[in-house]
């Protein structure tokens, strides 16, 4: 049997997906199936979730696709955004109960407060709170002094700093000034 007609032949993608766009469009905020609502404690999961459930969570979900294309989250590998905090964040805040309230922020919302007394964070990396500009600033800035340091005039005199602050105990009298400083 010829090799060739062993292998496969590519697949194309386009057809198994060809589905109408509108098949896929998702509900507005509180859209509710039509009819009357079921009792929640008789009904269905399935009923419990179409009306109950979706018509909040998922303008939740398409509120989070959109932020997260606003974070440029689909860009890279690694960002900030945690879609976790901003759809706790964003349920909370459009909760029919909260109605009249003003918008309250992830960390202030009570039950967050709570959770992170007894499980703080760590803290976000410096890689992903700054941007890409600011990073390059301090690797430039890191290099530059670097080259500087290795110059032979700046080593003979950090040598020269290194041996006058031995000989003169400058870390012994820094300390003895602090002492008198906060004993004042």
């Amino acid at each position: 049997v010829p090799l060739e007609a062993e292998m496969l032949h590519p697949l194309h993608m386009e057809q198994p997906f060809s589905a109408p766009a509108a098949q896929y469009v998702l509900p507005t905020f509180e859209e509710a199936p039509s009819g009357e609502p079921p009792d929640p404690k008789k009904c269905s999961p399935r009923e419990y979730l179409e009306f109950y459930i979706f018509p909040v969570l998922l303008p939740g979900l398409a509120a989070l696709l959109h932020e997260a294309e606003k974070e440029k989250c689909f860009e890279g590998k690694r960002n900030k955004f945690i879609a976790s905090d901003f759809l706790t964040e964003w349920l909370y805040n459009k909760n029919p109960k909260r109605k009249d309230e003003s918008f309250t922020e992830l960390f202030s919302i009570p039950f967050v407060k709570d959770w992170l007394k007894d499980h703080p964070r760590p803290p976000i990396p410096l890689s992903l709170l700054i941007s890409e500009e600011e990073a390059s600033i301090l690797i430039q800035s890191f290099w530059r002094g670097y080259r500087v340091r290795c110059d032979s005039e700046i080593q003979e005199l950090r040598q020269w700093q290194k041996k006058l602050r031995e000989e003169r105990h400058i870390n012994k009298i820094v300390k003895e000034f602090w002492a008198k400083q906060e004993a004042k």
